[in-house]
């Protein structure tokens, strides 16, 4: 009888070992292959490069799998925030249109800074124009946010260039969606609008780079006030206000309003020594809501915002007094509706909490006022008084960048809120003139305060013609100066843009960014200054440096010698010149090295000489550098 025999059968008697079955990776489940392509490993490029393979990978890579939705939160951590747990979503088509706006951004951000080197006052101007070239990519707003980010948060030493533009991009965006928000919360009802949310406003606007969030300072004041809580049930075991939700209704008994107000002080002055800042008055910080939390100081109106938040929070309405030169808070012994001065106790929140009669309320200014002064004002007041109060700081500035950022910032906010007000529309205009700012904005304004005051017209005709002018100018640009080292005018400059320096008399820190052969600088500042009294005078090279505590200075080079020791600058302006710090000198970024074009080489030449001892730099920085400076050439 015949006997059939299998394939392996016949193999096996022949001497021949059949090979084993093996699974394929397509074989494997659906979810082994999702868990083997979410391998942190895995970039985006290799997901693609999988889901080309074969019909049944590109099935497991679909676009709302977890496959991409791995990739897309590895990718961009900080954006989930914006999307729902468990949401469908095409996480293929997010990961595109992410990574299409990440391109757009880079590339604006890079091309700003040719614009902005050249045109050093039309800072607003470019800025607007890179923020409108971002808004036109139509993609929401917190992508472009990310983008930035990401880019600032690179490689501390690199891409110092992009980053400075970066920074300044994300400042200017944050500023414009913090003035929308404003406006959103003018147009409320007054009696919606919270004194503390306003403050928050103002601090972000003044702040954008910093996270400060009405929530974040509403948790702080919630801890405060649990504190009170504690204090309160010491005293008083069964007040309401232990039960009571914030906000949830006012106390009536005034008694029992006592015993909160009491206990607010205790916690505030005693416990958490909050305190007026008497030595530092006029310091912007005073202002930010953020920095009066940290800092546990203030002035009046920021330390009667928190007061009367708390109070409120605890069942003590208060309103706020626009007290001339001291901010007070007024709390009602008789039935609501009074307008007796007399009827009232008046807080200094300044003055840890003292409680004043309106007599004594004089004895801080030290003269009499009118009953006027002691009336209640609207959150949009107490607004206007707090920026004014940063208005008036910034004016007390000393002409340096920081003061007029501030006082810029201050008449953006004081104008969004009273946006009719001549003397600060004209202060504006006058602000963007003398920095050269948004010329055609300026004209804007003239217009404006020419509609609301025809008297002005002398002010405004001025300001008029000298911006037409300005902007005729624009049409022409000077071309930047070219400087070479080897023009026999400049035979005697010894050091070059990027070296580290020590001023020898006032021993600061710094980075060379610029050069003359001899001094430009006027008569009148020579003089100032003293340079006469150098052996070479003002006959001999100067620099301008950027020096470590944010200053920008001229310096004489017998003054200068460069540093034993060479450290990072921490100037603000440093990617504006620089694209790298290379642990002996600063790398200059294209702008620079087009004004300075052998400049490079010899920087590289000089570090090497000075430095030798020191570790050498990675070699593929110093073959960087070398390549820049056989490009100049």
């Amino acid at each position: 009888m015949a006997t059939s025999v299998s394939r392996e059968e016949q193999l096996t008697l022949n001497g021949t070992v059949p090979e084993p079955h093996t699974k394929k990776l397509t074989d494997l489940p659906t979810e082994l292959l999702e868990y083997i392509l979410c391998f942190p490993a895995l970039k985006h490029v290799d997901v693609c490069n999988v889901s080309c393979c074969c019909k049944r990978l590109h099935d497991v890579c679909h676009g709302s799998g977890k496959v991409w939705g791995n990739q897309y939160k590895l990718r961009w951590p900080r954006l989930q925030r914006f999307y729902r747990q468990n949401e469908s979503c095409d996480w293929l088509r997010e990961y595109k249109t992410r990574h299409r706006v990440g391109i757009q951004i880079r590339r604006t951000v890079e091309s700003i800074s040719k614009r902005f080197f050249t045109e050093v006052p039309c800072v607003g101007q470019v800025l607007g124009d890179s923020f409108a070239e971002i808004e036109s990519l139509g993609m929401p707003g917190h992508f472009c946010e990310d983008e930035l980010l990401f880019i600032l948060n690179s490689d501390k030493r690199k891409n110092l260039t992009l980053k400075y533009y970066a920074k300044k991009i994300l400042y200017f965006l944050r500023q414009q969606n913090i003035l929308r928000s404003l406006k959103s919360f003018l147009e409320q009802p007054a009696e919606q609008q919270l004194a503390l949310e306003g403050a928050v406003l103002v601090d972000q606007y003044c702040n954008p780079l910093a996270d400060v969030t009405l929530d974040s300072i509403s948790l702080q004041l919630d801890e405060i006030r649990e504190k009170v809580k504690k204090m309160l049930r010491i005293k008083n075991p069964s007040h309401p206000s232990l039960r009571a939700l914030p906000g949830d209704r006012v106390l009536e008994d005034l008694e029992l309003q006592r015993q909160v107000l009491c206990a607010l002080n205790t916690v505030l002055y005693e416990q958490l020594q909050y305190k007026g800042n008497e030595c530092d008055y006029y310091n912007p910080l005073n202002s930010y809501i953020h920095q009066v939390l940290l800092r546990r100081t203030g002035i009046p109106i920021s330390l009667s915002v928190l007061y009367m938040t708390l109070a409120w929070r605890l069942g003590v309405q208060l309103e706020p007094v626009n007290f001339p030169n001291h901010f007070l808070l007024r709390w009602s012994q008789r039935p609501r509706g009074s307008q007796d001065i007399y009827d009232f106790v008046y807080i200094d929140a300044f003055g840890k909490g003292k409680q004043l009669t309106a007599k004594e309320c004089e004895y801080l200014i030290g003269h009499q006022v009118t009953a006027d002064y002691y009336s209640s004002i609207s959150t949009t007041e107490v607004l206007l008084r707090m920026v004014g109060n940063l208005l008036n700081i910034g004016k007390r500035g000393e002409g340096n960048e920081k003061s007029y950022q501030l006082l810029r910032d201050s008449l953006d906010l004081y104008l969004t809120i009273n946006p009719d007000n001549v003397q600060y529309l004209l202060l504006q205009a006058r602000l963007y003139f003398h920095l050269g700012i948004w010329p055609e904005k300026v004209l804007d304004i003239l217009q404006h305060i020419q509609a609301l005051d025809p008297s002005q017209h002398g002010a405004v005709g001025y300001l008029v013609q000298h911006t037409l002018e300005h902007i005729q100018h624009k049409k022409h640009p000077v071309t930047p100066e070219v400087k070479r080292r080897g023009a026999p005018e400049h035979l005697e400059v010894q050091y070059s843009v990027g070296l580290i320096m020590k001023h020898k008399r006032s021993g600061y820190n710094c980075v060379i960014y610029g050069w003359d052969p001899k001094c430009t600088m006027s008569q009148e500042w020579i003089t100032t200054m003293r340079v006469h009294q150098l052996s070479s005078g003002a006959n001999q090279p100067f620099y301008n440096v950027l020096v470590q505590d944010g200053t920008c200075r001229y310096a004489a080079q017998e003054n200068l010698e460069p540093h034993s020791s060479p450290l990072e600058i921490g100037h603000p302006e440093v990617g504006r010149y620089f694209s790298e710090f290379a642990e002996t000198h600063y790398v200059a970024n294209e702008e620079l090295q087009t004004r300075y074009p052998e400049d490079t080489g010899e920087t590289l030449g000089a570090v090497q000489e000075l430095y030798h001892r020191l570790s050498p730099a990675p070699e593929s920085q110093t073959e960087a550098a070398a390549a820049a400076a056989r490009n100049s050439h």
